[in-house]
């Protein structure tokens, strides 16, 4: 993770959307904001374990995707990078898509977590959000100046379903990617999950 972590950065808003709530049905009590700066606190540990490691980029981003799919709520990033395409997307769509994108963003995402190898990301402290909790942290590596990245957990859901990067917002960064790979293939989802098991 840089500060180049997330491409495109021009082609993001400066009124970047609030906090969304990621809702999963049949979800239990509601999460603390100590219950989501903990849940960021294991990822981040089992992040760093990975990076640590010493495996090939290969196995490293295999173990990425694993967290992502254990910590993070991946059919509701899935469905709001997909935008409303998602409307006219089939069940068997909808389903090859949320798949796709789980290994694009480990592989995006995984390659710049393999950069904070000797540094670490220290957890600043949690807030309220509407209906979900912001977890602040704080990326110290070496050679750099420190910057902020902030995790949202959902209330409901008690998982993280966003991130900002230096204020930069995840979810909107792949919305606009996908959306550019539909405009590549001219609105074709089937060509465009295609592309999307290729990138990252």
């Amino acid at each position: 993770m840089t500060r180049h972590f997330l491409t495109r950065r021009e082609m993001i808003s400066g009124s970047a959307a609030a906090a969304l709530c990621a809702l999963v049905p049949g979800a239990a009590l509601a999460v603390t904001a100590a219950q989501a700066s903990a849940l960021v606190e294991r990822m981040l540990a089992d992040i760093n374990r990975v990076i640590e490691s010493g495996k090939s980029e290969a196995a490293m981003i295999a173990d990425f995707e694993r967290i992502f799919r254990s910590y993070g709520d991946m059919p509701y990033i899935a469905a709001y990078a997909m935008g409303a395409d998602g409307r006219r997307a089939t069940p068997a769509q909808k389903k090859a898509f949320t798949n796709a994108f789980a290994g694009y963003v480990s592989r995006k995402y995984g390659k710049q977590f393999r950069k904070f190898i000797g540094g670490k990301l220290e957890i600043q402290g949690s807030k309220k959000v509407k209906n979900a909790y912001q977890v602040s942290t704080v990326a110290l590596l070496r050679g750099q100046s420190p910057f902020d990245v902030t995790f949202f957990v959902g209330e409901k859901s008690g998982r993280f379903y966003n991130m900002y990067v230096e204020g930069v917002n995840m979810l909107l960064t792949e919305r606009t990617e996908v959306g550019a790979m539909l405009d590549r293939r001219r609105g074709d989802i089937d060509a465009m999950i295609a592309d999307l098991k290729r990138a990252g």
